[in-house]
């Protein structure tokens, strides 16, 4: 028979507990630690987590897995909270620095879907590209920084990708500023189109606002730009929207080269030729006046050999061979009929910086046309035309 062990001797440590016995608590910074990371303060649920660990030990007590998750919770949701601080305090001090800058902005205060074409802004420190910008409205007698052309909805249902809503952007915004400041020739050499579309995150909120200026940063500008339909005369504005929508179509211009999109290349010389073609009838038309018919008919001769050249650059089967078709066309429309006809019509002579300062042409010699250049493309533009700076609203 076996001996029984003496009264004193321990427990083992895993003895099943006999009924009635009494469970061990649950900690109570365990339950705190989920409680409160997850719903007030985390750094705070994380300590109650950490506590709770070290009295559960110690104690013997429940809630072990409870105070794991509340530590796990309270630990990222300190991080989430840190980041989100960060963010917020960033953005504070640059709307302080900006406010900083608000003491030296002459006009009132305005929302920028508040303005309408005609009207005259101001921008802290001058800058019309800044990303979120805040524009104080003046009176355009007044030095300023831009003068609105249109304040437009863009119909896109979807976003279009920022490629697509910078093209569609620019060509609406030369549209507005060929049809508020008709004669392009008269606009200053340091005038400039911008425009201010949505960004992504605006266009999810609901932005379709595309606001289209003349940009006059370059001097201190005083007084209206605008020389619009209602202000000249009818056979000036005739004239005016045949040679710039000749303008706006060559500006148009593929940005990749024509080895790599020669059909992009081919479809644009067919768009040039076409807005040619409405050039030269109403320069028809014109030759039959005497006051115009000289300069007239002496631009309609250029005209139709610069539209026999665009029309064999659209069926070039090779990109050398677009080259020297794009090369002869622009060579057969020169600057000194077009200054003449302008005089004619009593329009501007001054031959614009973005046409005298022409860029070099497909074969490598400076183009002796009147083309845009790249009326279509990014960054900031030189003189009154071709090529916008652009910001996002």
């Amino acid at each position: 028979m076996s001996t029984p062990p003496p009264p004193h001797w321990p427990l083992p440590p895993h003895q099943p507990q006999a009924p009635g016995q009494a469970q061990a608590p649950l900690n109570g910074f365990a339950l705190a630690s989920l409680l409160v990371g997850l719903l007030c303060l985390p750094p705070l649920g994380a300590v109650f987590g950490v506590v709770a660990l070290v009295q559960i030990a110690r104690k013997r007590e429940r809630g072990k897995a409870l105070a794991i998750v509340g530590l796990a919770v309270s630990l990222v949701m300190s991080a989430g909270l840190v980041f989100a601080t960060d963010r917020l305090a960033d953005s504070f001090f640059d709307r302080v620095s900006a406010l900083e800058r608000f003491e030296d902005v002459e006009g009132e205060l305005a929302d920028i879907e508040e303005l309408h074409a005609g009207e005259c802004f101001n921008v802290p420190g001058g800058d019309l590209l800044d990303e979120d910008p805040f524009v104080y409205r003046i009176a355009c007698t007044e030095v300023h920084h831009a003068e609105v052309t249109s304040l437009t909805r863009l119909s896109q249902t979807g976003y279009p990708g920022p490629d697509r809503l910078r093209k569609s952007a620019a060509d609406e915004c030369w549209k507005a500023q060929d049809a508020y400041a008709m004669d392009s020739w008269a606009l200053p050499e340091y005038a400039e189109m911008f425009y201010f579309s949505p960004s992504r995150e605006s266009w999810d909120e609901g932005d379709r606002t595309l606001l289209c200026v003349i940009g006059t940063t370059g001097e201190e500008h005083r007084g209206s730009l605008r020389k619009d339909a209602g202000m000249l005369k009818p056979e000036q504005v005739v004239y005016l929207r045949a040679a710039n929508e000749v303008e706006l179509a060559m500006g148009r211009m593929p940005e990749a080269d024509v080895e790599d999109e020669l059909a992009a290349y081919r479809a644009w010389a067919r768009e040039v030729d076409q807005a040619l073609a409405n050039e030269a009838r109403m320069l028809e038309e014109a030759a039959r006046r005497p006051e115009v018919g000289v300069q007239a008919a002496a631009r309609l001769k250029e005209v139709e050999a610069a539209r026999g050249e665009w029309q064999q650059a659209g069926r070039e089967a090779t990109a050398a061979g677009f080259d020297r078709s794009w090369g002869r066309a622009l060579a057969a429309l020169t600057v000194e009929t077009e200054k003449a006809l302008r005089g004619a019509y009593g329009l501007s002579t001054t031959v614009p910086g973005w046409m005298e300062e022409a860029p070099a042409g497909p074969d490598g010699s400076e183009e002796g046309g009147t083309g845009g250049s790249g009326g279509s493309g990014g960054g900031s533009g030189g003189g009154p035309g071709k090529g916008p700076a652009t910001g996002a609203a």
